[in-house]
């Protein structure tokens, strides 16, 4: 995360992109709140006075990660991100696709070998958990494929932002953070932006987008 807290050193613009599925496409669920990549929006652009920044969002609801790859010069590759957040996973380890945690893996190593290729620093990110008991088709699952994220970032040496950890560390408040057994409302999207901000070292609780409350 250091090579993220350099570049906001610099005072360069910055192109920064959000790249996933539907928790990060943020449709229906936030009920017309701003989602998590609307506040980095606000906090950066706005609030840290970086104005000449661009952020980008392009996640699609229901994608995977051979959506993602399928779809990526599109959505990716013509903005020249300088900074990529990619949040996946919800959709690959749903057992009602023809798909395996080994595809998965080989999915993410391929998307940051392009994020590589076009001088992006990919930061990593985890998900929501998902709540106790209501989705048994990705339940089971889900743990793995997070720690196959955890791994990549690992392997490569890249920033990982670890939500579900944290979310695991306040599994009393997951209720007031959902919309649905897997989807985060707006509240869940601050908690998102919360643990976003405190890893990229911008977390400041003075500030307006800081101070919304988080039950």
């Amino acid at each position: 995360m250091q090579r993220i807290k350099d570049l906001l050193a610099d005072p360069k613009p910055i192109t920064w992109l959000f790249y996933g599925d539907s928790i990060t496409h943020a449709a229906t669920h936030t009920f017309g709140q701003r989602d998590y990549t609307q506040l980095f929006h606000e906090r950066v652009r706005f609030e840290m006075s970086r104005m000449m920044d661009v952020v980008i969002n392009t996640a699609i609801s229901g994608n995977n990660t051979q959506q993602l790859l399928d779809s990526f010069d599109h959505r990716v590759t013509r903005f020249k991100p300088d900074v990529v957040f990619l949040m996946i996973g919800m959709n690959d380890c749903s057992s009602n696709n023809n798909w395996t945690l080994e595809k998965f893996i080989a999915n993410l190593h391929k998307l940051c070998d392009k994020f590589q290729a076009l001088g992006s620093l990919a930061v990593l990110q985890t998900t929501c958990p998902i709540l106790p008991n209501s989705s048994p088709d990705r339940e089971p699952n889900i743990p793995s494929y997070m720690q196959a994220i955890r791994d990549v970032a690992t392997q490569r040496n890249l920033p990982l932002v670890d939500h579900t950890a944290y979310w695991e560390d306040h599994a009393d408040k997951s209720y007031y953070w959902m919309s649905n057994e897997f989807h985060p409302n707006a509240h869940g999207h601050r908690a998102f932006a919360k643990w976003l901000f405190s890893e990229m070292g911008i977390w400041e609780p003075q500030s307006p987008t800081c101070q919304l409350m988080i039950p």
